[in-house]
């Protein structure tokens, strides 16, 4: 039924959504940015308050769009951290540029299905361009393909179904037709230091606990190469998947020397790059993930540096016809380029209706630039090293390790002391951060992956934590 044909109140349906709902978001949105410099990063409200201010019953009829947004944005003001502000230093957890941003409200009012090129020839240009801009920033090789997916585990899940495909193709198997069962053996070879979303993708594609064999790391998390060498010793389908940026110490594995072991072997080499893949960006430190170029696929986030907001993750692979071929799909109904047409999503990775995710990927490299997205990567290391200095003038703090990049791992005495000292900063809204687990103990990460962290949001945390000590000494 045309616009014009709409029922009456439909139309005014329309009209409002329109001009006063979208407008008065935009207001709520742009008050919520401003005020992350002065509201706690924490949450303020417990779990029965949130479920109190935001339940009650299904109402029985329409509820004015405009109400529902307003009183959706009170109701869930307190149950919200402030994570895209300069304080929050959890979980690797990056914020999000104003192209960035901006560009995905038009990604979600567009509303484009970017699955198919029929759907969206836009969308799908995007990809392509910001795929191709990725590639070249991180200095990939020429003709790498690539997908745009949630996140991280969702790359490692591409990634990995290509080197399936591959590993045991070259061992005369076809895993898409016919399955893993009577399947010839894969060995997968991961270091006893990976990140927990590598085994859950090879969980997932059919790889039991059984497949792992798992090699030692040293005290900062790095794959032990011999160790390695040794497990691939024996022959056979093999993938070694290697890590650019432990997620504790922000350690990186000896990339060269495990391509040299990996080459040898005939194995498919994959990196989880999911933070540290960004210092290729940077001449300053891509020294760190050297030999990360001769890999054969790697994943990525972009809601960590490149503060895009969530979820952007990407998948790259240097051997497009595997992964093509793990993940595509066809059907009758479908609109279809075929190989030489138009790039067509859903043959790159497992979703099949999808979010057009390169519109704020894109945006957030036009407005950045290959030096500004350089800048980023290093003033975040920076402030880094600057929090894990300013530490040693804290009473009774012991930093663990060198910071490599932008994780600073720390701890306080015994692990009762540390988690309390943690807990106090936490509720003094000032800053988030998160504990974790170093060498058997509790310990405290902080990572700095937001553009809008400052000198002085790291001088406040700092003081945070002086203030902490002396109130739970």
């Amino acid at each position: 039924m045309p616009v014009g044909r709409l029922p009456c109140r439909w139309n005014a349906y329309r009209e409002v959504v329109d001009d006063d709902v979208l407008a008065r978001a935009a207001r709520i949105a742009a008050d919520w940015l401003e005020s992350l410099d002065v509201r706690p990063v924490g949450e303020t409200a417990g779990l029965e308050e949130l479920r109190e201010r935001l339940g009650g019953p299904l109402p029985d009829g329409p509820v004015d769009p405009l109400k529902v947004v307003e009183e959706l944005a009170v109701a869930a003001d307190p149950g919200l951290i402030g994570s895209a502000g300069g304080r929050y230093f959890g979980f690797v957890i990056g914020g999000g540029l104003p192209a960035a941003v901006a560009a995905d409200w038009l990604t979600t009012v567009w509303d484009q299905n970017a699955g198919l090129y029929a759907c969206s020839p836009a969308a799908s240009v995007a990809e392509e361009v910001a795929g191709e801009w990725l590639r070249e920033l991180f200095r990939l090789p020429a003709g790498s393909s690539y997908a745009f997916v949630p996140g991280c585990q969702s790359a490692h899940l591409t990634c990995l179904a290509a080197a399936r495909h591959h590993v045991l193709r070259r061992a005369g198997w076809n895993v898409e037709e016919r399955g893993l069962a009577g399947a010839p053996a894969v060995r997968i070879v991961v270091s006893a230091r990976r990140h927990t979303t590598i085994d859950r993708a090879l969980r997932l594609l059919g790889f039991g606990t059984a497949s792992l064999t798992v090699v030692p790391a040293d005290a900062a998390g790095r794959m032990d190469v011999a160790a390695l060498r040794n497990a691939l010793h024996t022959g056979g389908p093999a993938i070694v998947c290697a890590q650019a940026g432990e997620v504790n110490t922000g350690a990186f594995d000896d990339l060269s020397a495990i391509a040299d072991a990996t080459s040898a072997a005939g194995a498919w080499l994959h990196v989880d790059g999911a933070f540290g893949l960004w210092v290729l960006a940077s001449p300053r430190l891509r020294h760190l993930a050297a030999g990360a170029e001769r890999a054969d696929s790697w994943a990525t986030d972009a809601h960590k540096w490149l503060n895009v907001p969530y979820d952007s993750g990407i998948a790259f692979c240097a051997h497009p016809e595997p992964h093509r071929a793990a993940v595509s799909t066809t059907a009758d109904y479908l609109v279809q380029s075929g190989p030489d047409g138009p790039r067509d999503q859903i043959d790159w990775t497992p979703g099949f209706s999808r979010r057009a995710r390169a519109f704020p990927v894109y945006a957030a490299l036009r407005s950045l630039g290959r030096r500004g997205v350089a800048d980023l990567v290093e003033r975040c290391c920076g402030h880094a090293r600057t929090f894990a200095a300013g530490l040693a003038d804290v009473p009774g703090c012991e930093v663990l390790g060198k910071v490599v990049i932008n994780q600073v791992l720390f701890r306080f005495g015994d692990d009762d002391t540390t988690d309390r000292v943690l807990r106090h900063v936490v509720d003094s809204g000032e800053a988030w951060l998160s504990g974790t687990m170093a060498g058997g103990r509790r310990a405290i990460r902080l990572s700095v992956c937001n553009w809008r962290t400052s000198a002085d949001d790291i001088e406040r945390t700092l003081t945070a934590f002086r203030r902490a000590v002396a109130a739970t000494g």
